[in-house]
């Protein structure tokens, strides 16, 4: 990734617009913005939100609160708690997330 064409900004999450998505169960909030591209979000998992697809876009994700479970499409899965991330190319490793108590991420992609 190559980000060029950026000026200097702050964000201020709280003030961009937040849109639904329903999932299998439950439901996503996506606060998200475009740099150049690159499309940023701040992302809240609702308690019991599951995928309704299995993901092959690209991401660098990073799990602020709450509990984040990944399933891999081969049946690999992983668990992501506050302060850790993950990353995968786009069209690698197909993915979908799951969380019991819900989950909050910033997600670049």
């Amino acid at each position: 990734m190559r980000m060029v064409n950026i000026p200097f900004g702050i964000t201020d999450w709280s003030s961009v617009e937040r849109v639904e998505h329903k999932g299998q169960t439950g439901a996503a909030y996506w606060r998200t913005q475009d740099f150049g591209g690159i499309r940023v979000r701040m992302v809240d998992y609702s308690p019991g939100y599951l995928a309704d697809h299995w993901c092959t876009k690209g991401h660098i994700l990073l799990c602020l609160d709450g509990e984040l479970h990944i399933e891999l499409k081969d049946g690999r899965k992983h668990v992501l708690t506050p302060g850790m991330s993950y990353q995968v190319a786009d069209d690698a490793e197909p993915h979908r997330s799951f969380t019991e108590i819900g989950a909050a991420l910033f997600i670049v992609d």
